[in-house]
């Protein structure tokens, strides 16, 4: 397989992997491995003289990502985790490592994900409800069939409304309920009916896939995006070297807040100096190239002190 056998565009690469400022020595942490698209472009540049820890927690992504890096041959050093980016501190601490000195996330779902997995990530495809970045869910694992047939309206509600600030959640959520009640909803195009079934004409017919924030809602629910992201924050930032630094790409405005809330505390604690004080952005060809691109903002942060 080769590189360009892959449909992933990896989103503000060269933006991140300059700003991370990385150099011969040091040890890179890439916490959403993807299709690999980061750590290739690192393991590109410094070969073996810089150590890359690729974390996912979908099997099949590591195994994209492995074979995009093999295709540079042996000269690399890089190893894989699978496991969610929010057990950092448990990959590290099982390497074994006591610091690194960068640290990438890139919250975005990569494209292969979204047309391969088979678990519902996309509207555009007829697959089984499930949106959860394990290949292989447990039953003790949170799916977005779940959520849609089990959990109450309120919740339904408020998920669509914090997650995917969908302006019509109400509508939605009650639709699903009762849906529900006639038959179990385990389909993404089962999903899709009914909530064309229940917004405007002028919604349906927007920019915007009228689906598009309800099912942003409901991966976000179901892998507790915001959740693994707070817990990502504040234990990578633990292991990161003084001097080091931790870079985030996030593409929903509620990933974006915590980020730019942790930053500013590590700032005003006087132990983190940030380098972007305004968010990059893509640049207008980028979203030309890459519309999933349009809103990805990317904030880098250095750790100046280590608190005693």
């Amino acid at each position: 397989m080769t590189i360009t056998d892959f449909k992933h565009k990896t989103v503000l690469l060269e933006e991140s992997i300059s700003l991370l400022h990385i150099k011969a020595g040091d040890i890179f942490v890439d916490g959403t491995l993807g299709a690999g698209g980061h750590s290739l472009s690192v393991c590109e540049k410094f070969g073996n003289s810089v150590r890359v820890i690729g974390i996912d927690a979908d099997a099949d992504a590591i195994e994209r990502a492995k074979k995009r890096i093999d295709t540079l041959g042996k000269n690399t050093n890089f190893t894989t985790s699978l496991s969610n980016f929010r057990e950092i501190k448990s990959v590290l601490d099982s390497i074994p490592l006591e610091s690194v000195d960068k640290i990438l996330l890139d919250l975005g779902l990569s494209s292969d994900q979204l047309e391969t997995s088979g678990r519902g990530f996309t509207f555009q495809k007829d697959e089984p409800l499930l949106m959860t970045f394990k290949k292989n869910p447990t039953e003790e694992d949170t799916t977005a069939m779940d959520i849609v047939n089990n959990w109450n309206e309120e919740n339904i509600t408020a998920i669509l409304k914090g997650f995917g600030e969908e302006r019509y959640a109400y509508r939605i959520a009650r639709a699903i309920v009762v849906s529900r009640e006639n038959r179990r909803i385990e389909r993404t195009s089962e999903l899709v009916e009914i909530i064309k079934a229940v917004v405007p004409a002028i919604y349906r017919n927007g920019r915007i896939h009228f689906a598009t924030k309800t099912f942003q809602a409901l991966r976000i629910a179901v892998n507790d995006e915001l959740g693994a992201l707070e817990q990502f924050l504040n234990d990578g930032w633990q292991y990161l070297n003084k001097g080091g630094r931790m870079a985030v790409i996030s593409f929903h405005s509620a990933e974006d807040r915590k980020v730019k809330i942790f930053f500013k505390e590590k700032s005003k604690e006087g132990i983190g100096l940030i380098i972007t004080k305004r968010p990059v952005c893509p640049t207008q060809e980028e979203i030309n190239i890459n519309r999933r691109a349009r809103s990805a903002k990317l904030r880098v942060i250095q750790k100046i002190s280590v608190v005693p």
